[in-house]
């Protein structure tokens, strides 16, 4: 079946979706910034959900693996300025108070919340602010879906919303998320925070695959500096409010379309994440076709996607195509480099692994675009791939040499 175009992405957030309420405020944790959310669903909701790959994994990732278990939610909370991460028992006990605060504010049982932290490793959360501040959002759930964007973000410059609208069965289906991330990411899900809420109706098990597939379309094809997280968490709900038919299996009517959904908005996000990397000027866009396999193609466009060497030449402008072979050299992937192809900003700078100095001053010119493409044809067979990276300056350096001051 071919799968339809991508629905346009609208301005949003968690709340457009009908059965969810927001609220997002500042609690203490951070001097003078918002930095606590909560989102809550009308009634219990499908949940499914991807974490980080990191064998360290903060507290609240280890309890919402858990509670995500049961494929049913009804509130996340957030704090941020604080990972809760590499805190011992204590920190886990304090991820499980989180859980309960929000459980008893609500009046829900504790299965049903989810929890997810962000911001400094190492540092014990102040729990006497978050059980001033949980009941305190509790009391002012409303559309309030930016709010609770911005309480999320740490070092990010702006937050990162969207929405997508669909039909499904003559019902009109809406997803909106939020995100956050600007730093340690790189392609091993989930590599930021994120949270997707729809009013389609979907069984837990179809909807967690659904999220997987989205996610290995989005989040896991992004990358800034190379670091994963401990905190790494991607939340999905459904509330079923919008009166769609119910889907639960893949191959049903409108199980496509809201695949297409839910992967434009995990793109849109993931790409937001990107456009806010630490110190980033640029977003770019990395292309693999003509490999060996869809593997090949993978494995060459992330050694390109995450080189450092690659990034700080699309900050300098400069075309450097010897870098980028070099990276799809080292990938692992199948290469003969009499074959490839490279081009920069739509300007072909390698034909048969020969450079075309003539085109390098065109080149140039494109880079100096916010936005651009690099394009490797290794010229083998059919795999294909696509990811998104950002350059690297030295603000990025500044930015992550004193983060704990």
């Amino acid at each position: 079946m071919t799968a339809p175009a991508p629905p346009a992405i609208l301005p949003g957030t968690v709340t457009s979706p009908r059965g969810v309420r927001a609220a997002g405020g500042h609690c203490g944790i951070k001097p003078d910034r918002s930095d606590l959310a909560l989102v809550a669903t009308d009634g219990a909701a499908a949940a499914a959900a991807c974490f980080t790959t990191n064998r360290v994994q903060a507290a609240p990732v280890l309890v919402s693996r858990q509670q995500v278990r049961c494929g049913r939610a009804q509130a996340v909370v957030i704090n941020s300025g604080n990972a809760n991460a590499c805190t011992g028992p204590a920190g886990l006990r304090d991820a499980w108070e989180m859980v309960d605060l929000t459980a008893r504010a609500l009046g829900i049982p504790r299965d049903l919340v989810l929890v997810a932290s962000t911001g400094v490793i190492g540092a014990s959360l102040p729990m006497e602010r978050l059980r001033a501040g949980i009941p305190a959002l509790a009391a002012g759930l409303g559309p309030h879906g930016e709010a609770a964007a911005e309480a999320i973000l740490t070092t990010d410059a702006f937050p990162k919303t969207g929405a997508v609208q669909i039909e499904i069965g003559g019902a009109a289906v809406t997803l909106g998320g939020m995100a956050k991330g600007a730093g340690m990411i790189h392609p091993r899900m989930a590599t930021t925070l994120a949270l997707v809420t729809t009013d389609a109706a979907v069984e837990p098990v179809l909807l967690q695959h659904l999220l997987r597939e989205a996610v290995d379309r989005s989040f896991n094809r992004i990358s800034v500096d190379g670091d994963t997280s401990t905190n790494d968490t991607i939340f999905l709900l459904a509330t079923g409010a919008s009166g769609a038919p119910l889907l639960r299996d893949s191959h049903e009517p409108g199980a496509v379309e809201f695949q297409e959904a839910l992967a434009a908005l995990c793109r849109h996000l993931a790409r937001e994440v990107v456009r806010d990397g630490e110190g980033a000027t640029k977003v770019i866009e990395i292309a693999v076709t003509g490999a060996a396999s869809d593997g090949d193609a993978r494995r060459a466009g992330e050694a390109i996607l995450t080189s450092p060497l690659v990034k700080t030449a699309c900050g300098g402008m400069e075309p450097n195509w010897g870098r980028i072979l070099a990276a799809v050299g080292r990938s692992g992937a199948a290469v003969d480099p009499a074959r490839v192809a490279v081009a920069i900003g739509g300007v072909r700078v390698v034909e048969g692994g020969i450079g075309r100095r003539d085109r390098l001053e065109a080149a140039a010119a494109a880079m100096r675009a916010a936005e651009f493409a690099i394009a490797v044809d290794l010229g083998l067979g059919t795999g294909n791939w696509v990811g998104w990276t950002c350059d690297l300056t030295e603000a990025y350096v500044r930015i992550n040499r004193g983060y704990l001051t």
